[in-house]
C-alpha cells in the first residue's frame, strides 16, 4: 500500500515539474521579446538606466555600414547623440521573429521596420537582426546583436 502511494506522489511531482517547465519556457519567450522591445525603445529614448541594466558592459553590437563593433559605452553614446540631434522614434515593428533557446541563452532572429524623425525629417528603414539574450541574475539581458539594412516587405509607410 505504501509503494503505490509513493509512486503516485513521484508521478504527481514530475507532472507538476513538466507543466511548470513548459509554462515557464513559454513565459520566457515573452520575457525575451519584452527585453528586446525595451532595449530598442530605450536606445531611441536615450534611457541610459535601462540600457545599462539590459545591455551589459561586455556587449558587442555590429551595425550595417560601420567598420567598428560597438561596446556598451558606444551604444550609450549613440543613443545620447540621437537624442541630442532631436531624434524621435515614430514606428518600430518586428513583422517576423524566430527564437532559438539553448538553456540560459536565446538567439532571436527578426525582421524590423523603423521610422525615425531627426530635425523634422522622417526616415523609414528596416532590416534584419540577430540578437543574443542571456538569462542572468533572474532576468534576460542583451549582450550582443548584428543588424543589417534589408528592406522587408511591408516597410511602406
Amino acid at each position: 500500500m505504501k509503494r503505490p502511494f509513493q509512486i503516485g506522489c513521484v508521478a504527481a511531482a514530475l507532472i507538476v515539474c513538466l507543466v511548470s517547465t513548459a509554462s515557464s519556457q513559454a513565459g520566457d519567450d515573452d520575457a525575451i521579446l519584452r527585453c528586446r522591445e525595451s532595449v530598442w525603445r530605450a536606445w531611441f529614448a536615450n534611457d541610459a538606466k535601462t540600457l545599462r541594466e539590459l545591455v551589459p558592459a561586455e556587449a558587442i553590437a555590429i551595425s550595417p555600414s560601420e567598420d567598428e563593433w560597438h561596446t556598451q559605452a558606444d551604444i550609450l553614446r549613440g543613443a545620447a547623440e540621437f537624442q541630442a540631434q532631436g531624434g524621435k522614434l515614430i514606428r518600430l515593428e518586428f513583422p517576423r521573429t524566430k527564437i532559438q533557446r539553448y538553456g540560459d541563452a536565446a538567439f532571436v532572429y527578426s525582421q524590423f521596420i523603423l521610422e525615425t524623425e531627426v530635425s523634422e525629417k522622417r526616415s523609414l528603414g528596416g532590416g534584419r537582426a540577430t540578437e543574443v539574450f542571456v538569462f542572468r541574475n533572474g532576468h534576460w539581458i542583451n549582450p550582443g546583436w548584428h543588424t543589417d539594412s534589408h528592406k522587408p516587405s511591408g516597410a511602406n509607410p
